[in-house]
């Protein structure tokens, strides 16, 4: 990467264009060229004439084709630019780097809550899930019910919070959508920052509680409880009921303490939103440096949002640990050309205004920045939207793009922990996986101290090293899974965005 004159920034040595480090004024001289237009800050210049039909390349990468000439020193942009779906040969498994692992004993701890089974979680939350949104309103108001004042005399409890979502009926009973709906419910009833779950109906729904419960092989017990509107007798008895089943769970679970666990157990979700053109530059290769920490450490972290791969799919075939994996995304992503074609859109769509606002100008292009938080290790698996993680390692789970529900999707898989890369700015946050968000540069990040955990943008303001900021994160991430809040959960966020991915007609 270099800088000249704290104008431009050329990523390889092969690229055609150079991204602005500043706004460039029409007639202002960078890489020795001057610019032919305005350049606002993060977008591309060219540093060569580009013929109609021809490459442009950033990240020594394709990320679109010419729509006419492009002289030298002119912007390139959604103007003079085009996407174009390209047959990929696929490589399988051609450059996997092994990690250097850390011994067991030389790993470090963050102070966990150990669970029965042997995961350990991050924050010890109570649940309220429903099966279909017709309990929706009950699962909200016995969560209201435990506000501070009740909450005060239980410190060892993080919260009661209620999961509410818009289906659970009105869909089929098999198939894609109804597979997906019951895999979130699984993982989170499953999941190690739960030590409480209460699951509600309503009783006559699509997706009978029964149902989940026979096929997972799921029994009740104290901490693990059902009910349905209709068998208690309507929704006040329903709330009254969970109000004191929760108020039976507080005084055990406010028992459980932390103590030192290795981050082995620790496993993050990789996500991006409110993308710009320093998110592939700062924030998602220091947080790729922060995965691949933890991935030697033992850990797992678990790249998504299939969307947005597209295009860059190629570099993580590459790292695939073996064929079968590798086909395994190359066949998300075919489902994925399928699904869209088909709901007559176009994955190249996917950059949204504010992502071009920022200087991204086609998938292909977002793509690149966003493999680039699942770091340099191999890819050990391709899971399904939600389906339980079975290996350790950099992971990838299939999803959209949109972020509550793909985060929905990955906590579900296990993930305790949830870190998010943001160039325009997110007030993201989530629960019951505590989420830490990551500026790609630094003038967001003063802009929104309040909302942002780590500055990424001193890798080109400071010019610190992706290594340093990686480590940065890192660091913090271990005291967020001890305890430490995060901005989010400063902010209270995290109530609202349990989002499961609804797949397939609603009838």
């Amino acid at each position: 990467m270099s800088v000249d004159d704290i104008l431009t920034i050329k990523l390889n040595s092969n690229d055609n264009v150079a991204t602005a480090f500043n706004n460039i004024a029409k007639g202002e001289i960078t890489q020795n060229i001057k610019a032919e237009n305005d350049i606002p800050k993060g977008h591309k210049i060219a540093l060569k004439k580009i013929l109609k039909g021809e490459k442009i390349i950033k990240y020594d990468q394709i990320i679109g084709l010419a729509r006419n000439d492009i002289n030298i020193g002119e912007h390139v942009h959604v103007e003079n630019t085009e996407f174009k779906s390209t047959e990929h040969d696929y490589e399988f498994s051609t450059s996997i780097r092994l990690p250097n692992f850390v011994q067991e004993s030389q790993r470090p701890t963050f102070d966990g809550f150990k669970r029965p089974n042997g995961q350990v979680g991050t924050r010890n939350y109570i649940g309220i899930l429903t099966s279909v949104n017709c309990s929706a309103t009950a699962a909200r108001n016995i969560a209201n019910a435990f506000d501070d004042n009740i909450l005060s005399q239980y410190p060892n409890v993080d919260g009661v919070v209620s999961f509410t979502h818009g289906t659970g009926c009105g869909m089929a009973d098999s198939g894609d959508g109804f597979e997906a709906l019951q895999r979130v419910l699984l993982g989170y009833i499953q999941h190690p920052n739960l030590a409480g779950v209460l699951l509600i109906g309503l009783g006559c729904e699509a997706n009978q509680i029964k149902f989940l419960l026979d096929a997972y092989n799921l029994n009740e017990n104290p901490f693990f409880q059902t009910m349905t509107i209709q068998e208690m007798g309507g929704l006040r008895k329903t709330i009254e009921e969970g109000i004191k089943r929760i108020h039976s769970m507080l005084p055990e679970i406010n028992q459980l303490k932390r103590s030192p666990q290795s981050v082995e157990h620790l496993s993050l979700a990789l996500q991006c939103g409110g993308s710009d053109a320093w998110s592939g530059i700062t924030s998602n290769p220091a947080l790729g440096h922060a995965a691949d920490l933890l991935v030697k450490n033992g850990g797992t972290a678990v790249l998504a949002e299939t969307p947005e791969i597209y295009g860059a799919e190629h570099l993580l075939t590459r790292r695939a640990i073996n064929k079968t994996v590798g086909d395994k995304l190359v066949d998300r992503i075919l489902w994925w050309e399928d699904y869209v074609s088909r709901n007559k859109g176009s994955l190249n769509n996917n950059p949204s205004p504010g992502n071009k606002a920022g200087g991204l100008t086609t998938i292909l292009e977002k793509s690149l920045g966003a493999a680039a938080k699942g770091g340099t290790t191999p890819l050990n698996d391709v899971l399904l939207y939600a389906e339980k993680a079975k290996s350790k390692g950099f992971l990838f789970m299939d999803s959209p793009g949109y972020d509550p529900a793909s985060v929905t999707g990955q906590i579900a898989t296990g993930c305790n922990l949830v870190s998010f890369t943001t160039g325009r700015g997110s007030a993201f946050g989530s629960k019951p996986s505590p989420s830490i968000k990551i500026a790609t540069n630094t003038e967001m990040y003063e802009h929104m101290k309040e909302d942002m955990d780590v500055n990424a943008g001193k890798v080109v303001t400071n010019n610190e090293s992706i290594e340093t900021v990686g480590s940065e994160i890192f660091d913090l991430l271990v005291k967020v899974a001890s305890g430490e809040k995060s901005k989010s959960e400063k902010q209270g966020l995290g109530d609202l965005e349990f989002v499961p991915w609804q797949i397939g007609a609603t009838m």
